[in-house]
């Protein structure tokens, strides 16, 4: 995750600070809802588990709302992500939160990606 050092002290952003606060004092009871959205997921025959929703799905938990990839991502990897830092879709399915079709990167490293599937289509065997 990235954070900020100022005059010696650690600064994390707000995504940072509700998803540190969700893994450290809410931490089975989100893995339990991460995994009871993808239970609810729609299971499609590219291996996409996607959301039963037109757009993409959002999550309200312990006070905050986040996209349903991201939240998934993010509890499962126990991971509390920046704003500045991503969740990607190696499918390039917005709304799937198949964990194993998610990763993190920047900003830069998703545009690349659709840079990338755009030139040449997705790799499958990649996923």
């Amino acid at each position: 995750a990235i954070e900020q050092l100022i005059d010696g002290v650690i600064y994390e952003d707000l995504s940072q600070l509700r998803l540190r606060e969700i893994l450290t004092e809410k931490k089975e009871e989100a893995r339990q809802r991460a995994l009871s959205l993808i239970a609810e997921g729609i299971k499609q025959d590219d291996g996409c588990i996607v959301t039963p929703t037109e757009a993409i799905r959002k999550v309200r938990f312990n006070g905050s709302q986040f996209p349903a990839y991201r939240f998934v991502y993010c509890v499962l990897n126990e991971l509390p992500l920046s704003n500045e830092e991503v969740v990607r879709h190696r499918c390039h399915t917005r709304r799937c939160i198949n964990p194993d079709h998610l990763t993190h990167g920047s900003r830069l490293d998703n545009k690349q990606d659709d840079w990338e599937f755009w030139a040449n289509g997705l790799d499958r065997d990649f996923l």
